[in-house]
């Protein structure tokens, strides 16, 4: 059998990325984090201060409009945007490492060397974003009917002491979760990938999407970690997101 060969040949590239990372590595990406927060930690903070205030800002919104039926998905959807989010501190992080100054402002106004194709990215993962938040609001009228949002004091109760409730929660949750991993997926790499070098999104999300699958153990690793610090930046007011995110994001 004769072997096809490809019709364009691999590009080289700039950065070589590893495969078969040992999933300790995780926890040595959060050290790495802790450490480039704490060099120049006023900047860091700032970044975070701008993320909690957006987040402030929005949780208000949704209220004043009388959306906060969607408070729980938005939540969620935070983490599928919140790689683009971070891209002034992966440029900080970028910048510590080559020994180049660092301001709040070289983070706001951060040049990719992709250009727009990080913009392209923002935006599919945005409308990933939309995506959940309707099939959320959808999964809900399936379990409920088309009722009134009861209001968060008491949709507690409706999802934890009912049948019905459980019966969503289990497939909310296998729903949710898929999309979680997919923009997880895409976008583990392909942000970092996009600012730094010079490729187009797609295929830095389906190198992202590789990548990830190569290095499973560790990635699933870091999402867990990531979870886990997001929650607790939550369930502090949000007040925890101006240090949880900054350190995530480094």
């Amino acid at each position: 059998m004769t072997s096809i060969p490809a019709v364009v040949p691999p590009l080289p590239r700039e950065q070589t990325w590893k495969r078969n990372v040992p999933t300790a590595a995780a926890f040595g990406w959060l050290s790495a984090g802790w450490r480039d927060f704490t060099i120049y930690p006023a900047a860091s903070i700032s970044y975070g201060v701008l993320v909690f205030l957006v987040s402030i800002v929005t949780v208000v919104g949704l209220f004043a409009f009388h959306r906060d039926y969607i408070l729980f998905p938005a939540f969620a959807g935070f983490m599928v945007v919140g790689p683009v989010i971070g891209i002034g501190l992966y440029e900080k992080s970028r910048r510590i490492e080559e020994g180049k100054p660092v301001n709040l402002w070289q983070m706001i106004v951060v040049k990719p060397e992709s250009g727009g194709q990080i913009l392209f990215a923002g935006v599919l993962l945005f409308l990933l974003t939309l995506l959940w938040m309707r099939a959320a609001v959808i999964l809900y009228a399936l379990f409920f009917g088309l009722r009134p949002f009861p209001g968060l004091d008491h949709i507690v109760p409706m999802l934890f002491t009912t049948q019905i409730g459980w019966a969503m929660l289990v497939v909310g949750g296998a729903v949710g979760g898929l999309f979680a991993a997919f923009a997880f997926a895409i976008s583990a790499f392909s942000i970092p990938m996009l600012l730094s070098e010079r490729t187009d999104a797609l295929t830095a999300m389906g190198t992202s999407m590789a990548l990830v699958w190569n290095n499973l153990p560790v990635m699933l690793t870091w999402a867990a970690i990531m979870l886990a610090l997001i929650f607790v930046g939550i369930a502090t007011g949000l007040l925890g997101m101006i240090v949880v995110f900054p350190v995530l994001g480094h």
